[in-house]
């Protein structure tokens, strides 16, 4: 008999599916989820984001977007007196003046630095798991989209403050718009509202920052979840598990009471973390000053790829026609994430032309070792993208282990290079070398430690059939023998790349 409990939450979501003719066939409060942790990168995301929207329509409240000079006259003592933009000024006032202002910032810049890394991680398990292939390339194109946006939207948020370091973000912008070849000076007198340092930026981010990215971002969050809920989710290959259907808990209730609880826990960690770990103390910084800029100034982390790349590309330029391209600035502030943006919007169709697995749909996850190209290339991106990172941080590095910046600078030249060959050949080596154990493992049994004697006098260990698999992993009946035959050959991956 289904208990009180069971039949109260099979009532409602009848009565759900009555007023909602649309999920009719297919209710949505029935779909199922995989319950896996892996599946909860995305909505680690999606509740960051939430938060953000939350602390961020708070701190709209008192924020000033004006470039206007003030004299400060607030309650911190250091810079009391000193003249500074509106919008610095307003920082402060929530900083020390408004009751938990203080908190509400770090929790929302704290938000934003989870959010933008919960996108990410998400993004390389998609990558890694395959499941970008057919048919959701739409999907991961949205995804990739997001989190462009998603940088803009940090960096844009992060200028606000006008504070001595995100000025000098601003400033290294400006010199990435002035090396684009023609147009670089249109471009940054432009979005700057006149000649460098202007009196518009701020006023002109805020509503870029408060309005038009939110709105884009909520909307492609709209439609990537609808495409989620379109095409179902992925799973791992197991017991019942196929192409054709999607195994785990229903949306409601326990789906809906395991993500709200995660929902809660995200909150209640992005606020405790805003209690006990400063970031972005703009006080320190003081406020922008076209002729001044902070020593060991380092962006955000999301950014720092950019600053990496920007300090190991050598001071190349070139005169022409009276003109003068920038290299050291064009190729790695420009070139180079507009080439890594594209060959990942590209990926999908490209690695499905050269498989053959564009024209069939694929609803089960691969597992990384079952493709061995696929994940060497995956680690080879994400070493170089840590390189640049380090690099990022050079000055810093060098200071901390008082070693040479230039022979630094130098190592991580060289390693931007050759680190990521080398992470792509050892990675698919070990791919390679798991799959060829883990096959072997299903083939022979597992060791029990037991020792016995054959009738011819030898002597061998015995063995009994594999009884744990993780997610995804290939299998095969059991037949209960203590002995090492297997009933029949282990599972093999689908069409594994070489």
């Amino acid at each position: 008999m289904r208990p009180a409990g069971g039949r109260r939450a099979a009532r409602l979501v009848d009565a759900v599916d009555a007023r909602l003719p649309a999920l009719r066939g297919g209710s949505l409060l029935r779909k199922a989820f995989p319950d896996h942790w892996s599946f909860l990168l995305g909505e680690l995301a999606l509740y960051s984001l939430l938060v953000l929207i939350l602390t961020g329509v708070w701190l709209t409240l008192f924020f000033q977007p004006e470039m206007r000079e003030v004299v400060y006259a607030g309650p911190y003592a250091p810079l009391r007196g000193v003249r500074m933009s509106a919008a610095f000024d307003s920082t402060l006032h929530i900083s020390f003046d408004v009751r938990g202002g203080l908190l509400m910032r770090q929790t929302h810049h704290w938000a934003a630095l989870v959010f933008l890394a919960a996108i990410g991680v998400h993004l390389l398990r998609i990558f890694f798991t395959g499941a970008f292939r057919r048919p959701r390339e739409l999907n991961w194109a949205v995804g990739l989209t997001l989190f462009v946006l998603s940088l803009a939207e940090g960096f844009a948020g992060y200028s606000l403050p006008d504070d001595l370091l995100s000025g000098t973000g601003l400033r290294i912008a400006q010199g990435i718009m002035l090396s684009i070849p023609v147009v670089g000076t249109y471009v940054a007198f432009f979005v700057f509202g006149g000649a460098y340092p202007a009196h518009d930026i701020v006023t002109r981010l805020y509503p870029v920052h408060v309005l038009l990215l939110p709105g884009a971002l909520l909307a492609l969050v709209a439609v990537h979840l609808m495409l989620v809920v379109h095409l179902k989710h992925t799973q791992w290959r197991g017991p019942g598990r196929t192409q054709a259907n999607a195994v785990g808990k229903p949306f409601f209730p326990q789906f809906t009471a395991s993500s709200g609880g995660l929902a809660v826990a995200v909150t209640g960690l992005l606020v405790l973390l805003s209690g006990l770990a400063q970031v972005n103390p703009v006080w320190n910084y003081g406020p922008y000053r076209p002729d001044q800029a902070s020593t060991g100034s380092q962006p955000d982390w999301y950014v720092g790829f950019l600053e990496g790349a920007l300090r190991l590309v050598p001071p190349w330029e070139t005169n022409l026609a009276g003109h003068t391209l920038m290299w050291n600035v064009l190729l790695p502030a420009v070139v180079l994430p507009g080439a890594l943006f594209a060959v990942l919007y590209a990926y999908p169709f490209v690695e499905q032309r050269l498989t053959g697995e564009g024209r069939t749909e694929r609803h089960l996850c691969d597992r990384p070792r079952e493709r061995p190209v696929r994940t060497g290339l995956g680690v080879a991106g994400t070493v170089f993208y840590g390189v640049l990172l380090l690099a990022g941080g050079n000055d810093i590095v060098a200071q901390t282990f008082r070693i040479s910046v230039n022979g630094l600078t130098w190592v991580l030249r060289i390693a931007l290079i050759v680190a990521p060959v080398l992470a792509f050949l050892l990675t698919r080596w070990l791919c390679r070398a798991l799959t060829a154990a883990e096959t072997e493992r299903l083939a022979e049994g597992v060791p029990t430690g037991e020792i016995r004697q054959s009738v011819t006098g030898g002597y061998e260990s015995g063995r009994e059939p594999v009884a744990a698999f993780r997610p995804g992993a290939p299998r095969r009946a059991l037949t209960g023998a203590r002995t090492g035959t297997p009933s029949r050959t282990p599972h093999a991956p689908e069409r594994p790349d070489r």
